[in-house]
């Protein structure tokens, strides 16, 4: 096992000389590092090779007893009932609902010290979204608002992404991210950055046969012919308006009308959220659940130009209300075996192998994450509770090194004993992949200038 970071004499970018030389005969014989790193490196001065991310976000928060950080030597009560296989590099375990999965570990980094603090899904989640701390914390039902209000990662790219034409530069789909009482969560949307930023939003059910995105959908009434003398009448009627008066908020109505219909006249854009185009074998690989459509929408949106595409965990109106989504306070064995962690591995490894296949899988950046983990011990209805101390993301492509797990958690999977990082250092991370310094200036509607991370690219897995 490699240790990136140890105690022994160091070089100047902090890996230690023996380190090194084992890396060295790990790389001679063919085998990748599982490596525990033990602090966040400085910031790499390579830039990033990524074009495009996919972030999965698998809202309810899994846990990582079951899925990316088994404790096969706990007490009964913190390891659960979900057994432990081995991956495709040595030395690397994870859940064995993800038989699919363990066989590209070699792709993937795990990061198993990730710490949030925090225990409400709202605030916790805008904490991942965004990089930056909701205030307070564990605060449950949360809306977007003042303070709260930092923009979403996907937001900055699309900000960031100003060539973007044809097809917006960030997407979500298939619907936001809510709470059971119907509150949506803060961090989602462009804040501070103004509309413009805003990331599109597809509400789509694409597992439902006959579903169509409605963003993409002309009126009955409207034919193609129709929508373009429309648009030319409005063209007319707008250059009249500017002769007139020049408003500041011109600007802003301009570009997003242009967006719109850019995407309504664009073939390519249509036609990436049509998964009827797809073999049927292909739509079978990622599982005809909402999730698994979802994602094989996500490839194609990638494949149309879409920087950034975040697929949320698909919530439907028949979900448990005690355990809903990947919020397992019950009956987690149960939900983890026949509702959540199948579908998950289905979809995950036919979007990694499908992105490996066609050659994107080295320019794609893949984040799998969620608002939190789960608690350590199993409560007295099966399930598992809250737990922002630590849990476990997963990153593959896009400039990862694959193959290797950062950080450690203790012997119960409950707090971080090495390398912890926080959601700052992820959308660091994040940004650095894209080729974006996390130094990058961003700016609010007073034109205070804002860096688009203030934590530190975590190097050891690049």
């Amino acid at each position: 096992m490699l240790t990136i970071l140890s105690e022994s004499p160091r070089l100047c970018d902090l890996v230690t000389r023996r380190a090194m030389l084992r890396a060295g005969g790990l790389a001679a014989i063919g085998l990748l590092p599982h490596s525990h790193a033990h602090a966040v490196a400085a910031a790499p001065q390579h830039q990033g090779t990524a074009k495009r991310c996919i972030l999965l976000f698998l809202m309810g928060g899994p846990p990582q007893h079951s899925m990316w950080d088994p404790k096969p030597l706990a007490p009964p009560e913190v390891r659960g009932d979900i057994d432990s296989i081995e991956t495709s590099v040595p030395g690397i375990r994870i859940g064995e609902l993800l038989p699919r999965t363990a066989g590209l570990m070699d792709k993937m980094c795990l990061l198993r010290a990730v710490s949030t603090g925090d225990n409400a899904h709202s605030s916790s989640g805008y904490y991942m979204l965004t990089g930056v701390p909701h205030a307070p914390m564990n605060f449950e039902n949360a809306n977007p608002g003042s303070p709260n209000d930092w923009p979403a990662m996907s937001a900055v790219v699309q900000s960031l992404r100003v060539d973007s034409r044809g097809t917006p530069a960030a997407v979500r789909l298939p619907h936001r991210i809510f709470n059971t009482d119907g509150s949506v969560w803060p961090g989602q949307d462009s804040g501070w950055l103004g509309h413009a930023a805003d990331p599109w939003l597809l509400n789509c059910s694409p597992g439902t046969p006959g579903s169509s995105v409605n963003r993409f959908d002309l009126a009955a009434d409207v034919t193609l012919d129709r929508f373009g003398r429309r648009k030319s009448l409005l063209n007319q009627i707008e250059d009249r308006l500017r002769e007139l008066d020049r408003g500041p908020d011109i600007p802003l109505y301009d570009d997003l009308q242009r967006q719109a219909f850019d995407l309504l006249d664009s073939p390519k854009a249509r036609a990436s959220c049509d998964l009827t185009r797809e073999p049927d074998s292909v739509r079978d690989r990622y599982g005809r659940t909402q999730f698994g459509q979802s994602v094989l929408m996500a490839r194609r949106l990638i494949e149309a130009d879409v920087a950034f595409v975040q697929v949320n965990w698909f919530r439907s109106p028949d979900e448990p209300t005690d355990a809903p989504c990947w919020d397992s306070h019950t009956n987690e064995t149960r939900r983890l075996k026949e509702n959540l962690v199948p579908p998950f591995d289905l979809a995950y490894s036919a979007l990694m192998e499908d992105l490996t296949e066609r050659g994107l899988l080295d320019e794609t950046l893949v984040v799998c994450m969620a608002e939190f983990g789960r608690s350590p011990r199993i409560n007295a209805l099966a399930g598992r509770d809250h737990w922002g101390s630590v849990f476990s993301i997963a990153l593959a492509g896009g400039g990862i090194h694959g193959g290797a797990v950062y950080g450690r958690s203790d012997e119960h999977a409950a707090y971080p004993s090495a390398g912890m990082v926080q959601p700052q250092d992820i959308a660091a991370t994040l940004f650095h992949c894209l080729g974006y310094s996390p130094e990058t200036l961003i700016h609010d509607a007073v034109n205070r200038p804002h860096p688009i991370s203030r934590g530190h690219v975590i190097a050891a897995i690049l």
